[in-house]
């Protein structure tokens, strides 16, 4: 996907493309995961569509629960669903962040080959 250290860096349009790629990619992901948050949230708690998507969303922001769970299920699923999104934030981080860091260590074995 990257290449590698004996090829000289991308110009700087195709790196910007690259980014939009990654942060796509990263919207998608935040996409899919509201989706099975307001889907849970309404089979478990059995909530309706805009405080599912309320409460999906403030999880996801990282305010906590608006509306507190009730059932057994919708607790447990709640509870999986928080840790869930707190390992999504960390992989989107990655996902974001891994064409910059690419760059920079990229540029920075260049000055490798001249010894």
């Amino acid at each position: 996907m990257y290449e590698s250290k004996k090829h000289v860096p991308i110009s700087t349009g195709a790196f910007v493309l690259r980014m939009v790629w990654h942060l796509l990619a990263a919207l998608l992901l935040c996409a899919i995961t509201l989706c099975i948050g307001t889907a849970g949230h309404m089979l478990f708690e059995h909530m309706s569509f805009h405080d599912a998507l309320l409460n999906s969303s403030m999880i996801m922001g990282g305010l906590g629960i608006a509306i507190h769970p009730v059932s057994y299920a919708g607790k447990i699923f709640f509870a999986f669903y928080g840790l869930f999104v707190g390992v999504l934030f960390a992989a989107l981080i990655g996902v974001i962040a891994a064409p910059m860091i690419h760059r920079i260590v990229h540029k920075m074995h260049l000055d490798d080959e001249d010894e």
